[in-house]
């Protein structure tokens, strides 16, 4: 995965992240802390930055973090190397710096076969979901949108960037058919813009101060 890992990071910022047996720096934690007693300081801390407070609309933006992030290096390591790692949250180190998204760090990349993805990542999430339902009463639709929204994000960056539609077809069997993200938003034609993926649900940034409509909002179409 080393080399893999390495190409993605060019990708963009939300694509990479550090492995090796030494840390990139002071202050990683395991994820899967994060997700228990770290969860609560974890979304206020979101919100005190975007200014809703520790409320469902931080929690959702944290979400749609983390799922981004998560979604960005499996999705590119599937396009690049036809191998994903397994990012279980016990794997994963994470830190938030003073400015800037959360950073991760894995320790030991352990690589699994591309069909992978949706298991590794949706499981990932279903940890983080359950904190978020319990502790911020983040609806499970609008847990499910924010995954697929990641996805397609995700999905726009590497066809703008790299060759092939190994992503593409990682992602439509995620989004269509039988996948488990089916049905959480619909693609759509826009003139001027071409193909455009539109959510069933919304990730309530709109009521973050200056926020506004998000992409693939639904509101945008209502």
């Amino acid at each position: 995965m080393d080399e893999v890992l390495r190409t993605l990071a060019a990708v963009g910022p939300f694509f990479a992240v550090a492995y090796g047996k030494e840390p990139p720096g002071p202050g990683f934690r395991p994820l899967d802390g994060l997700y228990g007693e770290g969860l609560g300081p974890y979304v206020a801390e979101v919100g005190r930055r975007i200014g809703t407070g520790p409320d469902r609309v931080a929690a959702s933006t944290a979400h749609l973090g983390i799922a981004s992030r998560l979604w960005s290096i499996g999705l590119g390591c599937a396009a690049l190397g036809g191998r994903v790692p397994d990012l279980d949250p016990g794997r994963i180190r994470w830190r938030l710096p003073a400015a800037g998204s959360l950073e991760l760090w894995l320790p030991e990349p352990v690589a699994l076969p591309a069909e992978a993805l949706g298991g590794t990542v949706l499981g990932h999430l279903a940890v983080l979901d359950t904190g978020l339902r319990k502790r911020f009463g983040v609806s499970p639709k609008v847990l499910r949108g924010n995954a697929a929204s990641g996805l397609v994000g995700a999905l726009r960056v590497l066809t703008d960037r790299v060759e092939g539609d190994a992503a593409v077809r990682a992602a439509a069997a995620l989004l269509t058919g039988g996948g488990p993200l089916a049905g959480a938003g619909t693609f759509v034609h826009e003139p001027g813009l071409g193909v455009a993926f539109v959510r069933r649900s919304c990730c309530l940034y709109y009521r973050v101060p200056g926020g506004g409509l998000c992409g693939d909002c639904v509101l945008r179409t209502r």
